[in-house]
């Protein structure tokens, strides 16, 4: 299974921690969030992986280089993450490219072509983690291996949170957790929603996304967005939405990084705890 990451935006909304450092190395309870990402990608079977970063992003290639110094310490000390980062690139051929310019989503995935060639491929946004027994990107992959079809995962979002998501309208449905998808709209106003079904940013898609993304105008932001090339994408093949089982945290901004932390900060049992007391001490205290 071939993999992509998208890491190459600039995180201007967590300036000034983005100045000197990616996003996506931003930590989220002992790791950074880079690391949940790639982790999910590997359990869920890839074994060819392609992180697309961009200027000032050479950390992420160094998190997953070999180091000599830090293996030796992890063999010395048994640092359990150091450990589990060398059974990455030991599981996965890892690939790293750069987006020239910050041109949005599609046209970071359009940066992939060349690498996956002629077969479908994951992606998984550099900046989203998800927690549950199958890993939701194989959860995607087998619905796909059915389907023989894109399809992307969805959720249900609050309507003050729907100017923040691609949205699709739901033309029927397979079962309880697979629909067809109708349409898609980038961030669209509540009363303009087609729905309240948001894209959550995993995706199987197949490599007919890529001519579609060659003729997607910039959209929202000035920039390529691949909701607007899955929506060109529709006109020729169907595409599918999947109600994944477990939870996503998006690192979307500094409120939703505070949120992911402290809530897998209650869900890891070595820090549960010690992590209780505190929060209950500072509610009492306050």
């Amino acid at each position: 299974m071939k993999g992509v990451i998208p890491a190459a935006g600039l995180g201007a909304r967590f300036l000034p921690l983005t100045k000197e450092q990616p996003k996506e190395m931003l930590p989220v309870v002992d790791r950074p969030v880079i690391h949940w990402v790639v982790g999910e990608a590997i359990a869920a079977g890839v074994t060819d992986l392609l992180i697309i970063t961009g200027r000032e992003k050479r950390a992420i290639e160094d998190y997953f280089d070999g180091s000599l110094r830090w293996n030796r310490y992890a063999k010395t000390n048994g640092d359990s993450l150091l450990r589990e980062i060398e059974e990455f690139t030991s599981k996965a051929s890892f690939h790293f490219v750069r987006q020239k310019d910050p041109k949005g989503l599609g046209d970071a995935i359009l940066q992939a072509e060349k690498h996956v060639g002629s077969e479908p491929f994951l992606v998984i946004l550099g900046d989203t983690i998800h927690v549950s027994k199958i890993p939701v990107a194989r959860q995607l992959w087998d619905v796909h291996q059915r389907l023989q079809h894109p399809v992307i995962a969805v959720e249900r979002v609050r309507t003050e949170k729907i100017p923040d998501y691609g949205i699709v309208r739901v033309d029927g449905w397979l079962d309880e957790r697979i629909l067809r998808v109708g349409d898609l709209v980038e961030k669209p106003e509540p009363e303009e929603a087609p729905s309240d079904v948001g894209i959550s940013g995993s995706y199987v898609l197949t490599p007919a996304v890529f001519d579609a993304i060659r003729s997607t105008p910039p959209g929202s932001g000035g920039e390529i967005q691949l909701t607007d090339a899955l929506r060109i994408l529709l006109e020729s093949e169907p595409i599918y939405g999947y109600k994944f089982e477990g939870r996503r945290f998006d690192i979307g901004t500094k409120m939703d990084w505070f949120r992911a932390h402290v809530e897998l900060t209650l869900m890891n049992e070595e820090y549960r705890a010690t992590a209780l007391e505190f929060l209950k001490g500072l509610v009492r205290d306050g």
